[in-house]
């Protein structure tokens, strides 16, 4: 398992779960499509890292870095 936030540009995920920390975040990430099983991939990464923008659900979302920090993912090959 890794973090969103550690995934290149290109990389496939699956979403896991959420950090136990990042419970400020999980309400907003689930309501946004980022549930537990959803595929996704990395299209974009600011140059400091924040935002990440990535595909999911067949349409672009950009996350900061504490919201990327808060989601767990399964890379896929």
């Amino acid at each position: 398992m890794a973090m969103l936030k550690e995934l290149a540009v290109g990389e496939r995920a699956r979403v896991t779960g959420f950090n136990q920390g990042g419970s400020a975040y999980r309400r907003k990430l689930l309501s946004m499509g980022l549930t537990p099983g959803a595929e996704l991939s990395v299209t974009r990464v600011a140059p400091m890292g924040d935002p990440v923008e990535i595909r999911v659900r067949g349409f672009s979302l950009s996350l900061r870095k504490a919201e990327a920090d808060a989601l767990m993912v399964e890379r896929l090959p």
